[in-house]
């Protein structure tokens, strides 16, 4: 009975480590943004944030967004959110926007709890097929992309995104 369960919390615990549905960390090394000649439009979306806000490319025009793909089930989404906490608070009067786009499903309600117990200050949305597939993040969460201040797909990250170089990318798009 005890090797039987050592064993399922085995297999659980290294299929949660080796999903493919999500990616540890991966630092943000030789920082190479998309040039801004050649960078693509961001999608033009639009959201309803889990407070009832209405978020649009067009209303966020003039400031740099991270759009978060993740995941309430997801270790390294779960991971990056006390920084992106911080990064928020530190830089949101310089321009800084974070869109948590969450693709989990489950009701609006669990995932205000979440968000709630988990203290996150910044809008938080719900997110079906669409808006994933304007945005293309890939098959890993989390993902984070980067849209510069006149509206420009300017960075992919893929895995967890730390505070550091949150601000590594906040400052180089800063400077432009």
């Amino acid at each position: 009975m005890k090797i039987t369960v050592f064993f399922s919390v085995f297999i659980m615990i290294a299929l949660l480590t080796l999903s493919p549905a999500c990616k540890k960390e991966t630092a943000v090394e030789n920082l190479k943004l998309q040039p801004a000649s050649g960078a693509e439009a961001a999608p033009d979306f639009q959201v309803t944030s889990l407070e009832g806000q209405e978020l649009s490319l067009a209303s966020l025009k003039g400031k740099i967004i991270l759009v978060n793909f993740w995941a309430t089930w997801c270790p390294p989404c779960r991971a990056e959110i006390p920084g992106f906490i911080a990064a928020y608070s530190e830089l949101k009067d310089r321009g800084l926007v974070i869109l948590g786009f969450s693709v989990d499903d489950l009701p609006e309600a669990d995932l205000q709890a979440f968000v709630n117990k988990a203290g996150i200050n910044y809008p938080v949305a719900l997110v079906g097929k669409e808006i994933v597939a304007a945005f293309k993040p890939g098959q890993y969460i989390p993902t984070s992309i980067f849209i510069d201040r006149k509206g420009q797909l300017r960075y992919k990250h893929v895995g967890l995104l730390t505070k550091n170089d949150l601000l590594k990318i906040f400052e180089a798009l800063e400077e432009e």
